[in-house]
Order: structure tokens, then C-alpha cells, then sequence
């Protein structure tokens, strides 16, 4: 069995894109993946980095599972994983490998300049 962490109660998760030089050194793979960070608010973040950790020293893979905003299970690799104390209460940092997303690029071919311009 898989081992996970599961968002149970609140909304999805905000996944920001990074572009950090440690950060991408989790990328290294024969397939193209897109790397985010996550940030959870929790209880217990320390016992979750531990769970994590865990797994790692094991050489098993760990998951965030969550639900997407139309309500579709979906679960991501956590590459790692940080417990900070705020004022707020705890918060779970998680650095996940999300399937790359191809992006449309549309170019402008049109010029936009007057025509008749003596150069």
C-alpha cells in the first residue's frame, strides 16, 4: 500500500511553480515533470515530515492525495517536505512532481506598426 498524506477537510491545494536550483535537482528523470510547492495548514506537520522521511530511508515513494476543485481524486509525488511553526499554526511546505502541463504559446504575427513608415 501506497503511503499518503490526505488533505481531508478544506479546499484544494494552491500549487505554485518553482524554479529554485535545489528545487529542480528533484527532477532529474528519464520524463518530464513539473515541480510546485504546496502549503497545508496542520497539526502536526513535524510527525508528517517523519512519515515522509519514513518512506524515503525505505526507498518507497510518498503521495498527496487531494480533491481537485470539480472534485476529482488526484495524488502527486512529494519530492519534500517542511514543517514551519507561524503565528497561525503550523504549515506543512510540500515540493511535489505534477505531470508536466504543455502550454500553448500564441504568437503574434501581425504588425501592429504603421506600414506606410518610410524607414
Amino acid at each position: 500500500m501506497d503511503e499518503k498524506i490526505t488533505i481531508i477537510e478544506g479546499p484544494p491545494p494552491d500549487f505554485e511553480e518553482i524554479d529554485d536550483g535545489w528545487a529542480l535537482g528533484l527532477n532529474e528523470s528519464p520524463y518530464l515533470y513539473d515541480l510546485a510547492l504546496t502549503r497545508l495548514r496542520t497539526f502536526n506537520g513535524p510527525a508528517l515530515v517523519e512519515r515522509c522521511h519514513r518512506a524515503w530511508r525505505k526507498q518507497d515513494a510518498i503521495y498527496l492525495h487531494y480533491r481537485t476543485p470539480i472534485g476529482l481524486e488526484e495524488r502527486a509525488p512529494i519530492m519534500a517536505a517542511r514543517s514551519l511553526d507561524t503565528d497561525d499554526g503550523q504549515v506543512l511546505l510540500l515540493w511535489v512532481r505534477r505531470q508536466h502541463q504543455e502550454t500553448e504559446i500564441e504568437i503574434d504575427l501581425d504588425d501592429d506598426e504603421d506600414e506606410s513608415a518610410d524607414f
